[in-house]
């Protein structure tokens, strides 16, 4: 027996498991996604990865700005779905995920419990993990706290950033959905209760201050949050040249364990590379941002700028 759905999601990561959703023919009632908004330097209103797909299915499409008015509660209620499936949408109030009769599941980029919160596929590469995948729990009163259905893991490559990872995760999580609802018909799905160990790691809303470089940071570390943060929202750094501090973002680095008689944090260039000096090595920033400018291969970036000769970041 097949179940009415109703699909929660917003951007890319969502898409992509509403795609696989509709290739698989589960019967999709309606779609919740996030009011258009305006984007990019022309403020030009852009919708959602999850509406430009649900409008190209010719899918009802809901974009409510309160998800507790009373008119779309009603609306929702109306349409007697079985499940809501949530993918990257804000927190529901109990009054939504309270609807279905099968109840309201998420799909969450990280083994839970590990990596609750707003941001695991950045904060896994920062962290320098291993593995990682992603889960699918019922949603209740706690964010990220309920039973969980089903778990997939993934290896973590050494060159994954947050973007390669993302791609992999998205994948690998529409078929986790897929596989969900089909154990829910079948009812072969048993539901496990998040067990705490204490030693859980959390995943918080990227901001501007914990995207900060931390120079003291041993090399790899360094290299691991510029990679955890590419491509966005990017790792930030003060950048100090004859006396005016700009903040700039590195996108793309690389390690160079060496010795060297530098003062730490100081920008060398050389051989046509942009170095910055700590205290094992060096890190060699490949793509950067500056104030106001595209993010740039550093060659590039070299041939437009002449830097002073004294230059530190901090």
């Amino acid at each position: 027996m097949n179940k009415r759905i109703i699909f929660f999601g917003t951007p890319e990561f969502a898409s992509t498991c509403l795609l696989k959703l509709l290739e698989n023919k589960f019967e999709l009632v309606a779609v919740v996604t996030a009011p258009d908004k305006p984007s990019g330097r022309g403020k030009k209103i852009t919708s959602s990865a999850v509406k430009k797909l649900a409008e190209e299915n010719k899918l009802k499409i809901f974009q409510p700005t309160n998800l507790k008015d009373l008119n779309f509660i009603y609306e929702l209620k109306t349409l007697k779905p079985d499940l809501i499936v949530v993918v990257a949408f804000r927190v529901l109030p109990k009054v939504v995920w309270s609807i279905p009769s099968e109840g309201t599941f998420n799909l969450h980029a990280s083994l839970l419990p590990n990596y609750r919160g707003a941001a695991p596929i950045n904060w896994v590469i920062i962290n320098q993990e291993k593995i990682t995948g992603v889960t699918t729990f019922l949603i209740n009163e706690k964010i990220d706290s309920g039973e969980i259905l089903l778990q997939q893991e993934l290896e973590i490559n050494s060159n994954d950033d947050a973007g390669s990872l993302h791609n992999k995760l998205s994948k690998i999580g529409s078929e986790l959905v897929c596989d969900t609802i089909n154990g829910i018909i079948d009812k072969t799905i048993v539901q496990k209760v998040q067990k705490l160990s204490g030693k859980e790691k959390i995943a918080p809303k990227l901001d501007k201050e914990n995207t900060f470089i931390d120079w003291s940071q041993p090399l790899e570390s360094i290299n691991a949050k510029i990679k955890g943060l590419s491509p966005y929202p990017g790792a930030r750094t003060k950048f100090l040249e004859n006396y005016e501090t700009k903040i700039i973002k590195i996108f793309e680095a690389e390690v160079i364990k060496k010795s060297h008689n530098f003062k730490l944090n100081q920008v060398v260039i050389k051989n046509r590379e942009i170095l910055i000096s700590v205290k094992d090595g060096f890190l060699k920033c490949n793509i950067l941002q500056f104030p106001n400018k595209k993010r740039m291969l550093s060659l590039d970036l070299l041939n437009g700028h002449t830097f002073s000769s004294k230059i530190e970041v901090y």
